[in-house]
Order: C-alpha cells, then structure tokens, then sequence
C-alpha cells in the first residue's frame, strides 16, 4: 500500500492523474477514485496479512509435527574443512566444489551438526 501511494503522490506532484480504464470508478484525480484506490490497497495489504499468518501456521504445524525440516545442506561442512586441512584456501575450494567463496566462508564459520 504504502508503494502504490508514492507512486500515486509522485504522479499527482507531476501533475498526473492515475485512472483505470477498465473500471471508471477508480480516478485519482477525484476524491471519490482516490479512495476508492485507497481501500482497495488496504484490502490487499489485508489478504497478504492473513496469507503470511497462514503459512507461519503452517509451518509451526508441520514442525511441531516432524514434518518441516527446511531444505537439505547443499554443501558438505566435512569436505570444505578436509579441503581446507589439506592446504586449498577459499577461492580452490569454491572453485572445486564449484560453489561461491561467500559459501565456503559460511560453512567454515558455522558450528557443525551434531547428530
């Protein structure tokens, strides 16, 4: 809501009326078409609301259940470190394993799993 209105403001300040063809009722150079606009924004800020709740809902439910795990390590911690242990700096590991200098980095700083 709060972009659809900057960009209402930012074509009103240019002197720019916003209207939508298919519906007349909605004109931004009246007070009537503004809002309508308005409350329209609002609605939809409202359903994206309630979808996010759902999803959060969701996911708690399905953690709670053991169902939720995220998705799978595509980087193996072990062989970064026995790469590393083996003399390869970042960059050789990246570009053996063929993933980003950033990831190796990660993998190197975080705490391994422990089962």
């Amino acid at each position: 809501m709060t972009d659809l209105r900057r960009i209402v403001d930012t074509l009103s300040e240019k002197g720019v009326g916003f209207r939508v063809l298919q519906q007349g009722s909605i004109d931004t150079t009246r007070s009537e078409g503004r809002l309508l606009l308005n409350v329209l924004a609002s609605f939809s800020e409202f359903e994206l609301d309630i979808r996010r709740e759902r999803q959060m809902d969701g996911i708690a439910r399905a953690k709670a259940e053991g169902r939720y795990r995220g998705r799978k390590a595509t980087i193996d911690v072990t062989q970064i470190t026995t790469l590393k242990a083996g003399g390869l700096g970042a960059s050789a590991i990246a570009r053996t394993l063929g993933i980003g200098r950033a990831s190796v980095y990660r993998a190197l700083n975080s705490k391994p799993d422990t089962p």
